[in-house]
């Protein structure tokens, strides 16, 4: 059976040039890259290499990309850094739809005597601005947002808000994991302190990331060791996912254009046609202003684990929200935050596309779920009712 993958916001298919360009690294150079001999220095060039691909993707210097080894621990070090680095204040704002790396450190952070605003977002997703900004006091640290959300591909604006938290002498973080290699990114131009990235969401291995910090901003090791990444994170290089890290940055730079117009328009195809074809079908999210590959769209009196586990069956791939709270029964967060009626939410599905999807596999799903979400509500005692 043919498998149709759009679950790319969970995690992406590594491609064959990264794939390609890492093999050599774990037989042949396997030299430790902050070795003193030359076996091992030919390796430290090309991690030198990769991180001038990394920074290149977001218009970065090379010293200012920190390695890391997910974007959860970008997420925390950022955090931790900030922190430190302003130990007198104890205010952080956030979002109330962040992704679980942002929102659980700072949770426990509350448990610890921080103050920590959530600020909500309306019905589509769109944050509140002015409440935001209202928030902003002398004593907050840290402004965290992510630059898109992963359930509803909804986007923040964020060089908007740097700006405001930089003339108030906020130090500013942006969870980037989903926009970056879909969205074009200059950190110099958005004025951000601090960006995460993730590799497993541009096709390059789960395990390896990075954690862009601003020249000149006062920094702390989150994870104290060694003097690898300029004293920054100890830790023995992985210097083969590096590479494939900074490859695959390399290839997302490249295929920008691609995603903003050919995946668009496949996702945009997949949302008309279920609209069209499944009654009460819903999409969640701004749909003028989020992720070109991205669609959230729920079905109201079905449960999403059912849906998912029949497309499973016909061979396709997706999610019913972010992966870091599968397993979970109860609603997605970000959709509660949204005020999305808990009916919907229960049957709601994520697709996120990528450069490998095709026509094929849209048609295929249009084939395949308008019959699933039918055979689902006629066992359904909340579909007999909404009838």
């Amino acid at each position: 059976m043919k498998i149709v993958y759009t679950d790319n916001n969970a995690t992406t298919r590594v491609a064959p040039e990264v794939l390609e360009e890492m093999l050599p690294y774990f037989s042949e150079l396997y030299g430790n890259p902050s070795s003193m001999h030359s076996f091992g220095g030919n390796v430290g060039r090309e991690i030198t290499r990769a991180r001038e691909r990394v920074a290149a993707l977001i218009n970065a210097e090379p010293d200012e990309i920190v390695f890391t080894s997910c974007g959860t621990e970008s997420d925390n070090a950022a955090i931790h850094a900030a922190l430190a680095a302003n130990p007198e204040k104890r205010h952080i704002i956030t979002s109330g739809v962040e992704h679980p790396a942002i929102k659980n450190p700072l949770e426990d952070l509350e448990k610890k005597g921080y103050r920590v605003t959530f600020v909500p977002v309306d019905g589509k997703g769109r944050l509140d601005t002015t409440l935001l900004y209202e928030s902003m006091t002398d004593d907050t640290a840290l402004v965290s947002l992510m630059w898109a959300n992963n359930e509803t591909g909804v986007i923040f604006p964020i060089k908007e808000i740097a700006q405001r938290a930089s003339e108030k002498g906020i130090l500013f973080h942006t969870d980037a994991v989903q926009a970056v290699g879909k969205l074009p990114i200059d950190v110099k131009d958005a004025r951000v302190d601090m960006l995460s990235l993730s590799g497993h969401k541009i096709h390059a291995p789960k395990g390896v990331a990075a954690l862009y910090v601003k020249k000149g901003l006062k920094f702390s090791s989150f994870l104290n060791g060694g003097h690898q990444e300029n004293g920054r994170r100890g830790g023995t290089e992985n210097t083969a996912s590096i590479i494939g890290l900074g490859r695959a940055c390399e290839l997302a730079k490249a295929h920008l254009q691609e995603m903003d117009t050919r995946v668009r328009d496949l996702r945009d195809f997949l949302e008309t046609r279920l609209v069209e074809l499944i009654p009460a079908a819903t999409v969640n999210g701004d749909k003028g202003n989020r992720l070109p590959n991205t669609l959230n769209i729920g079905f109201t009196a079905v449960e999403g684990e059912s849906i998912l586990l029949l497309m499973d069956q016909a061979g396709i791939c997706a999610s019913s929200g972010s992966a870091c709270t599968s397993g979970s029964l109860d609603p997605s967060h970000v959709l509660m935050a949204m005020k999305v009626p808990f009916e919907s939410a229960h049957g709601t599905i994520r697709f996120s596309l990528s450069c490998y999807n095709t026509q094929e596999d849209m048609d295929h799903i249009v084939t395949t779920l308008p019959p699933v979400i039918q055979r689902l509500r006629e066992m359904s005692p909340f579909w007999k009712q909404e009838e």
